[in-house]
């Protein structure tokens, strides 16, 4: 079987597992399937940037976000080229992706006039690239937990201009559990400063319950990035449902918050190239049932 053919047939069974019935009722909730869902290239990290360009596309994705690393790509770093910039929207656009969201580097053990100056051209690399969001991780050192607050309310004015948005997301340290999250909101004060949800680093980094810790930050939640966690600390390159995210809790307390996507997978098992593609389309199927419920 050609490898196409492979990744399509996974697709297929996946789909006709939500509406083995063929009943009408079984089609009408897969067509109530509204909130965005994309993909970042994470999945394919062991490979180049090009191939999980390539394989976001055999995957069925349309949308497409920068959260991984691939050998010799600078992505939206401050010594990214203009050049390297136009070539690297052209390699997206051209395997029919639209790229939204793009990750920035922050070193928080250096002067914070220097910091801020770095942000800004990530902020101005990812404008340039087209991007919607850029996304800062924070730090797990409370010795640069002010630093972090500081740059983070100065770029968010600085990325509003640039009409890009800046997220943040659960990943421990400043932004471990919801009083850590409302902390660093609290902090910033800034409405162009929102939370990209991330349910499974909610147990990787605490081992709390994603569902009720997001009851308080759901007002906040502009976007979500999809994984699962099985426990504390434990691996996140999982199938979703074979870790202990209630991603039907999860979505259920956004959905009640007014959330709208986007919903971007950030994680899937596998050791090849066909095993990463096929999962990440079977995670995306995961995530189209489960929004037909909704």
């Amino acid at each position: 079987m050609q490898r196409r053919e492979f990744l399509q047939g996974v697709a297929g069974v996946c789909a006709l597992g939500a509406i083995a019935d063929g009943s009408a009722e079984g089609s009408e909730k897969m067509a109530r399937v509204k909130w965005q869902i994309g993909c970042f290239n994470r999945p394919w990290g062991a490979w180049s940037y090009d191939v999980a360009l390539e394989q976001m596309r055999e995957a069925g994705f349309h949308t497409a976000g920068i959260l991984g690393d691939h050998k010799g790509e600078t992505f939206l770093d401050p010594e990214a080229t203009p050049e390297y910039l136009d070539a690297l929207k052209k390699r997206i656009e051209s395997r029919g992706l639209k790229a939204t969201m793009g990750r920035l580097r922050i070193q928080h053990n250096t002067p914070i006039d220097e910091a801020i100056q770095k942000v800004h051209q990530q902020i101005d690399n990812a404008r340039h690239v087209g991007l919607k969001y850029v996304m800062a991780l924070g730090t797990s050192n409370p010795a640069e937990y002010d630093h972090f607050y500081k740059v983070m309310q100065e770029a968010s004015s600085y990325a509003a201009k640039k009409k890009v948005e800046l997220i943040f997301k659960p990943h421990g340290g400043c932004s471990a559990d919801s009083d850590d999250i409302l902390r660093c909101l609290e902090k910033v004060n800034h409405p162009n400063f929102r939370l990209w949800y991330d349910a499974g680093n909610i147990i990787h980094y605490t081992g709390k319950d994603p569902a009720k810790e997001a009851e308080r930050v759901a007002k906040y939640v502009s976007g979500f990035c999809a994984k699962d966690c099985a426990q504390l600390h434990g691996d996140v390159m999982l199938q979703f449902g074979t870790g202990k995210v209630d991603f039907v809790g999860v979505f259920h307390v956004l959905k009640e918050a007014g959330f709208k996507g986007p919903v971007m997978i950030e994680c899937c098992a596998g050791k090849t190239v066909e095993e990463v593609t096929a999962n990440a389309i079977a995670n995306r199927v995961f995530l189209e049932n489960l929004f037909a419920t909704l």
